[in-house]
């Protein structure tokens, strides 16, 4: 079994890494063209893909192709990548003078890691909207896709 797994060094600093993401890579079938179950975590949006890659020709090239291959099968459902992800686009609502966004409208994966990184803080009461506590201030999410928050 092959194991990826992805870090995160805060500053650079190895003291403080941190395991983010893991990609189980598991030989299911020997042979020159050999099949690979994938598997993929992430520790905020949990089991994120599982996929076969089938017949890879086994020590035909590096075993980084083979772990690029097998993520982009376990992602997409082939050897090839995904579209690029583009920044979710959210709209921001007002409330008086308080500009806010509705968690409800942001979409996944975004939502679950903006509400892991809003844990305690302060949030506005939207009185006029359907969940009044379900909303933030524009300029925390603003923060957060700008890799400020």
């Amino acid at each position: 079994m092959l194991k990826v797994t992805v870090e995160l060094w805060p500053g650079g600093r190895e003291s403080g890494r941190l395991v983010i993401a893991t990609a189980d890579i598991v030989r299911v079938k020997n042979g020159q063209l050999a099949d690979y179950e994938v598997r993929l975590h992430d520790d905020v949006l949990g089991d994120i893909g599982t996929a076969t890659l089938t017949q890879y020709p086994r020590f035909a090239g590096s075993v980084l192709d083979l772990a690029a291959r097998a993520i982009a099968t376990a992602l997409a459902g082939g050897e090839e990548l995904p579209p690029r992800p583009i920044l979710p686009d959210v709209p921001v609502h007002k409330s008086g003078t308080t500009p806010y966004v509705r968690m409800r409208e942001i979409p996944e994966p975004a939502r679950t890691l903006f509400a892991k990184n809003m844990f305690g803080s302060t949030c506005p009461y939207i009185e006029e909207d359907s969940e009044p506590m379900g909303c933030v201030y524009a300029w925390d999410w603003e923060a957060f896709l700008s890799g400020a928050r």
